[in-house]
């Protein structure tokens, strides 16, 4: 079972009440992935919940810090309830094969261009299309991309984020 408490917004003491308010998504997001570790549900869950907190957050960055929260809460939500199905699908050689495309077209595929990747063995297949690559102000690579995902002949789309690390990989952020 799945908890979220909503704080009243002081606009005020708005900083600390971002903060609560990401401290109260991200320990949801943990809660939804713990749900089933290792597992392809949980994983699916947990990749859900990150792109739909992100399409959220974008979606409700104009409001109030209510607002805002409020649509972070419905797109995590949203994102794991998606994640989670398509997860239930998704082997590990899956995994992988997302995985590797994804590094691949983070580092080295021009903007717009689509790499994908398929899995003869389960038949799923998805694709990675990156935006254009930035510094956020750490100081960080980042870029955006859009990514699909087939699964039994049915797609799903999502978007997301990630940030070079020191080691060169790309990590997903939310």
């Amino acid at each position: 079972m799945i908890h979220i408490i909503i704080y009243p917004y002081n606009k005020q003491a708005g900083g600390e009440m971002k903060k609560a308010k990401t401290a109260v998504i991200l320990a949801s997001l943990l809660t939804l992935a713990a749900c089933e570790p290792g597992s392809k549900q949980g994983f699916g869950t947990f990749l859900g919940a990150i792109g739909g907190a992100a399409i959220g957050s974008a979606i409700g960055d104009n409001g109030d810090g209510a607002t805002h929260f409020l649509a972070v809460a419905a797109g995590t939500m949203a994102g794991a309830a998606i994640g989670s199905s398509i997860g239930k699908s998704l082997d590990n050689a899956d995994r992988q094969a997302m995985v590797r495309n994804q590094q691949m077209v983070l580092e080295t595929y021009p903007s717009g261009q689509t790499s994908t990747w398929y899995n003869p063995d389960s038949g799923n297949s998805g694709s990675y299309t990156p935006k254009p690559a930035y510094q956020d102000q750490t100081g960080a690579y980042c870029r955006e991309y859009q990514q699909t995902i087939t699964v039994g002949g049915k797609a799903e789309e999502a978007y997301g984020k990630a940030c070079r690390q020191p080691d060169g990989t790309w990590k997903v952020v939310t």
